[in-house]
């Protein structure tokens, strides 16, 4: 079995390096970016992929969902510090191949999981569960609180830039504005750009007559 690890952090990676030289018939390989991804793929279509969804070189679910289809063998395994309850339930409820880890999980539950990917099978971490379970609450829009730079950031969204030309009038690697709006969709509880954007009109971070320009 192939597991593909699409993280960019060095000490996770060895982690999970390491619990998969002790897997018996496991060969697992780093994924630098999204087109390495994608390729690695090509010639692994039943492959384990080990995402860390917060990081990564992947702009939105959108985004992670056309790789699914693309790939509809492939097992997701979701391993970040922090996913939205949102995102959660609509990701698992596209497909049963995600599986969703926070890197907050102990050894056993890591281990639990990857076996559980290399057979095919779901897997939620015992922490996302109870989220999932957790009485709905409400929350209004002045509960949020975004970074100043955050702030800026979902006004450059708003207002119809892509990541890349964020990345260009601020001076920053697109790896780090990706990351940012990643956290800006899970603290605003949207998905899309054209959902940021509603929240940015709506919170009066953009005048209407400014969009429309």
């Amino acid at each position: 079995m192939y597991v593909a690890l699409a993280d960019n952090q060095d000490i996770t990676r060895a982690g999970i390096m390491y619990l998969c030289q002790q897997m018996n018939d496991v060969v697992a390989r780093q994924a630098i970016d999204k087109g390495e991804l994608i390729e690695q793929l090509k010639h692994h279509s039943e492959a384990v992929v080990v995402l860390d969804y917060t990081l990564f070189d992947i702009n939105d679910i959108a985004e992670l969902l056309i790789l699914q289809a693309r790939f509809p063998m492939v097992q997701w395994v979701l391993f970040s510090t922090e996913l939205s309850s949102d995102f959660v339930k609509q990701i698992i409820a596209e497909s049963a191949r995600f599986s969703v880890l926070l890197k907050e999980s102990t050894m056993n539950e890591i281990r639990e999981c990857l076996q559980f990917a290399l057979h095919h099978q779901r897997f939620i971490c015992q922490r996302t569960a109870e989220q999932l379970l957790a009485p709905s609450v409400s929350r209004n829009d002045e509960e949020v609180r975004l970074t100043p730079t955050e702030t800026e950031i979902l006004k450059d969204i708003a207002l119809g830039l892509t990541t890349k030309e964020i990345a260009e009038r601020r001076f920053s690697s697109f790896h780090t504005v990706n990351t940012h709006r990643k956290n800006i969709f899970r603290k605003i509880s949207v998905n899309n750009a054209h959902e940021a954007m509603r929240y940015a009109l709506r919170a009066g971070l953009v005048d209407s007559a400014e969009y429309y320009i």
